[in-house]
């Protein structure tokens, strides 16, 4: 990787030039067909992995004005941060981590880095290498939730082993140890804002959830906030039942009883998403800037100050979306076959690379020096589909 000049001949600055090539990569476009919570194409009115993008990319770039980062990289972080999703949102990404153990495993944030610095086609090395998108330092860094490799106890991770060359490269200069840079912080929250409200906002849309049984029966409040406390709060349910009780008696969400797809009640809705949105940005920027002053803050000069009580109901919105989504009975079915292609198709491409492969993908398979390596070349190949893309290849190596 090389730290690029200014873009020649343009006036832009190296920044505004990887959010270009980030916002015009062929990845960036598959997203518009890969799954955020419901599967691509179901709805017109659901999010897919672009639109996420779009709007976690905006979330950033507001909350980083806020606090004095450079509006690109932010902006850049938010574009990016989900490039290296596989097809069918989680449940794909779970799929390929188990197929891919021979390999060290699959994250999605550990491919996106993958995306960025190697398999997404725009720039080659002085050594005939292809360095992907080329993008500067810092807005790799921005990238990055979670900088370190994986290890035992962690189920999130952001660089695979052979990658690590170009993750020293983009962490040089940062502060020892595993700390984010600002930016990334801002991402990630933007990140966890856009999943929690957007994901409750398409869910009371598509009628798979309302807020009734939680309001009438203390029961199944208590059920939520555990399923909170293991998939994502280190908070205790009793904690998370105190907070929970004062977010359903917030009047910001009245409008979402007795929701019936109007054009009224889709204009409240989408009031009560801009209002939650902005509480979630506005407090963790004021917080910031308590503590760290009025800025502009970039890079290591701060951290992203997120108080406690709000990070437990961003917690709980994500949680009822798990619950009343996610986890529905008749989705099951379905997440049970999205495996099984996910799965199908690793084991078929192996069977039958490089023939099988993308013309992108089978040089790098002859390339491979081992079968571990050749492995991973298969699960990038696997990873870059989109959801009906899955399908197709799917239906035309199987015959099925």
């Amino acid at each position: 990787m090389e730290e690029p000049a200014k873009d020649p001949g343009h006036g832009r600055s190296p920044f505004e030039r990887d959010r270009a090539r980030v916002l015009h990569s062929a990845a960036f476009r598959r997203l518009a067909a890969k799954t955020q919570v419901h599967a691509a194409g179901t709805d017109d009115f659901l999010r897919t992995r672009l639109t996420h993008s779009l709007e976690v990319a905006q979330i950033a770039r507001e909350m980083g004005a806020g606090l004095g980062c450079d509006p690109d990289v932010v902006d850049t972080a938010g574009l990016a941060h989900d490039l290296g999703h596989p097809p069918f949102g989680h449940n794909g990404e779970a799929a390929l981590d188990e197929v891919a153990a021979g390999c060290g495993g699959f994250e999605g944030n550990a491919q996106t880095l993958r995306v960025l610095t190697r398999l997404e086609a725009k720039v080659y090395g002085p050594d005939g290498a292809s360095v992907g998108l080329n993008l500067t330092r810092a807005c790799l860094d921005a990238v990055g939730k979670y900088p370190w490799a994986r290890r035992p106890g962690r189920r999130k991770f952001g660089v695979y082993a052979d990658d690590l060359p170009v993750f020293v490269w983009l962490r040089e200069g940062s502060p020892a140890g595993e700390r984010r840079c600002l930016e990334a912080q801002v991402m990630d929250w933007a990140d966890d804002v856009a999943y929690s409200v957007h994901d409750v906002e398409d869910g009371i849309h598509g009628g798979y959830l309302t807020l009734e049984p939680l309001l009438a029966d203390s029961d199944e409040r208590a059920a939520l906030c555990a399923d909170v406390a293991v998939a994502y709060s280190t908070e205790s349910p009793g904690y998370l039942g105190e907070v929970l009780v004062d977010l359903l008696a917030d009047p910001v969400l009245a409008p979402l009883a007795g929701y019936d797809g109007s054009h009224r009640a889709q204009a409240a809705l989408k009031a009560t998403t801009s209002a939650l949105t902005g509480r979630f940005v506005a407090t963790a920027v004021a917080a910031t800037t308590d503590r760290f002053g009025p800025g502009p803050h970039r890079r290591y000069a701060a951290d992203l100050v997120v108080p406690r009580s709000l990070r437990a109901r961003c917690a709980l919105l994500k949680g009822i979306a798990l619950r009343y989504v996610m986890r529905r009975p008749d989705a099951q079915g379905r997440y049970q076959r999205q495996r099984e292609i996910v799965t199908d198709l690793v084991a078929t491409l192996v069977a039958r690379a490089p023939e099988a492969l993308d013309p992108v993908f089978a040089p790098l398979w002859r390339a491979a020096p081992d079968d571990a390596a050749r492995l991973r070349v298969v699960v990038d190949q696997v990873a870059s589909l989109t959801d009906p893309a899955a399908v197709t290849w799917h239906d035309r190596l199987l015959g099925t």
